[in-house]
């Protein structure tokens, strides 16, 4: 089928979705902030940013509690391949549960659980009988959650603002997670200084109140559910619907690369503080917050712009920007140059993946959004732990850097492969 068709089978559907009855505050916003005036919006956005502060806590001592527990950069690795394989899993499973039931039930549900292993763990390290072991069931329980709810979570915000906020809303979402980067990797090397790990771990678990309230008050539009087919025939009729849109199929193709190639690059950076820059937990939290700046800026950027041209393009050229700068911090033994290109990395990284999410929920109807935005979430997040495993066990034989760098180079082969050859990326306007 032609792209035009496709285009035009499915912008109708996504404007007669959207058309809801959404409480709005009654003064102006700044175009900036615009999608924030929805109140519903507001406050599920308030909620995540907090709770996200939390989980970014806690990643900074999970992370150095690994380290701690095993000095080896191999078991950094595993446990972020338990963490993130469960993407990998379970990801298009929580899509057609999304398009089933009730998406803020089922957010709740997954939330509820995380906040419980998360005072589990603060419990564990707490009476010191925490074991590598342990962490990483932890870490897989928290990524099954995580995997279940994400798609739900990426599909519940068309429908908490009206079509023209939409990308307003979704470079604002970019936007308080990136404000979690910051505040959360600071006040996590802060915290672990004066509270200890566990510290770290029971505010993540507190944290989780303030996205829980917001989703037990808000006045969520009724969805319409579908359930007169198996789970198996409505996991490939999503397939078949991604796959059937040039533009979509592209999109996850590249993102798939760069997920296996590039993503794994986040778990091994406590490895650079500790390791590589000898900066110590405090160092750490200062690189991810460059990370969260940069990223910060480009949602700002993005959140300025009423529509993004070009979308293909941009989500190429920033991936290469990223790969490039990732490939410098690997290599860097100034802490100065690391930071920069941390915040580069965070830059570059937001553009392209706000863009590449911007692109997937306009081209989606709303019936098949969880599903759609399932098959992103897992091309994105599902392949990471893999690249993980395949960076722990490379680091077996030489330099941890050298290996982030060689997959790296390989996803930048890929990013230049897949835009040459692909029209429908090329195009996408």
């Amino acid at each position: 089928m032609a792209e035009e068709t496709i285009q035009a089978e499915l912008e109708p559907e996504l404007k007669a979705d959207i058309a809801l009855d959404l409480p709005v505050a009654g003064k102006r916003w700044p175009p900036i902030v615009r999608a924030l005036r929805n109140e519903d919006y507001r406050l599920f956005w308030s909620g995540c940013l907090v709770s996200n502060v939390g989980t970014w806590m806690q990643n900074v001592a999970q992370g150095w509690l690994v380290l701690e527990l095993s000095n080896s950069s191999f078991w950094l690795g595993m446990v972020g391949f338990a963490a993130s394989f469960p993407f990998l899993l379970f990801t298009l499973l929580g899509g057609v549960i999304a398009d089933r039931v009730s998406k803020r039930h089922l957010l709740i549900a997954a939330q509820t659980g995380q906040m419980v292993l998360a005072f589990v763990l603060a419990a564990l390290t707490y009476f010191k009988v925490v074991t590598i072991d342990q962490l990483a069931l932890i870490a897989f329980l928290v990524g099954v959650s995580n995997a279940v709810g994400a798609p739900a979570y990426q599909a519940m915000v068309p429908r908490l603002v009206p079509p023209e906020d939409l990308q307003n809303a979704i470079a604002l979402n970019s936007a308080q997670f990136n404000m979690s980067r910051i505040i959360g990797p600071t006040l996590g090397g802060y915290s672990m200084a004066w509270f200890g790990m566990a510290g770290n771990f029971f505010l993540n678990g507190l944290s989780f109140l303030a996205v829980l309230w917001p989703l037990h008050r808000m006045r969520y539009p009724v969805e319409k559910q579908e359930r007169h087919t198996s789970v198996v025939q409505s996991l490939r009729d999503g397939l078949v619907y991604v796959n059937r849109s040039p533009q979509m199929r592209a999109i996850v193709m590249l993102i798939a690369s760069a997920s296996l190639l590039l993503l794994p690059f986040i778990t091994f950076i406590p490895y650079f503080a500790k390791d590589v820059l000898k900066v110590g937990e405090r160092g750490l939290g200062f690189l991810m917050a460059c990370s969260g700046i940069g990223a910060l800026l480009a949602a700002a950027v993005i959140a300025s712009f009423p529509r993004i041209r070009w979308r293909g393009r941009v989500i190429v050229f920033f991936g290469l920007f990223v790969m490039t700068a990732v490939i410098v911090f690997c290599y860097s033994r100034i802490f100065a140059l690391s930071a920069a290109m941390s915040f580069c990395e965070g830059f570059g990284m937001i553009i392209s993946l706000s863009t590449v999410n911007v692109t997937m929920q306009q081209l989606s109807s709303d019936e098949m959004r969880g599903r759609v935005m399932s098959i992103y979430a897992t091309s994105f997040l599902g392949l990471p732990p893999l690249g993980c495993l395949v960076i722990g066990e490379m680091s077996r034989f030489m330099p941890t850097e050298h290996a982030i760098a060689i997959l790296t180079g390989l996803a930048m082969v890929c990013y230049l492969g897949f835009f040459v050859r692909s029209q429908a990326l090329r195009e996408l306007d």
